[in-house]
């Protein structure tokens, strides 16, 4: 048994993919083992919800198995399951929203009130794609950005101050700031 998941890991993503293209079950079963615990892992950080954790997690493997056929092979088989497992997360959110019934005067609480009026205002999709975003730009953040990258990026862009401020109170060039601020801006709308 040992021998054969050793020869199974020699094969590529790719290469089985191929083979699940033409009909081979096998090759399916091995990807779901090799993905399972990760997009496991993925959504049940995003979800906190075990049940719903679960759900999802099949229907992210039913998505890889319908939609197989569209992967091209342009990136690495691994992005292409966690791209699919964002997109299964966020279908999912999109189903969930569910119509919200005003409270009639006479029923109305004021504390009700209040989270009602706010839960009509939130928007689970938009709030998970929010956080997906700001957790990769956290990430960029700490990996990818120098500290004096971060600060120009900060005090022009969080505390809204001028270009020309920034340079007098950092003794740098104009010029020096906006190739700054260029840079930092261009890593964090890379990802």
């Amino acid at each position: 048994m040992a021998t054969a998941s050793v020869l199974t890991d020699l094969v590529s993503d790719e290469e089985l993919v191929d083979r699940l293209r033409a009909g081979d079950r096998a090759s399916f079963d091995e990807l779901y083992e090799r993905y399972f615990p990760r997009v496991y892992r993925f959504v049940d950080r995003r979800l906190n919800n075990r049940a719903d954790t679960e759900e999802t997690v099949q229907e992210v493997f039913i998505n890889l198995f319908s939609s197989v056929h569209g992967f091209r092979g342009d990136a690495p088989f691994a992005a292409w399951v966690f791209g699919l497992t964002r997109r299964t997360i966020a279908a999912r959110f999109k189903r969930k929203r569910h119509e919200m019934v005003p409270l009639t005067s006479e029923d109305e609480d004021p504390r009700l009130a209040q989270v009602a009026k706010q839960s009509n205002q939130d928007d689970p999709l938009e709030s998970y794609e929010c956080n997906e975003r700001m957790r990769q730009m956290g990430e960029v953040i700490e990996k990818d950005l120098t500290a004096e990258q971060w600060n120009l990026f900060r005090l022009h862009h969080l505390e809204n101050r001028t270009i020309q401020e920034i340079a007098a109170s950092v003794h740098k060039t104009e010029d020096s700031i906006k190739s700054h601020l260029y840079r930092a801006r261009r890593l964090l709308l890379a990802r």
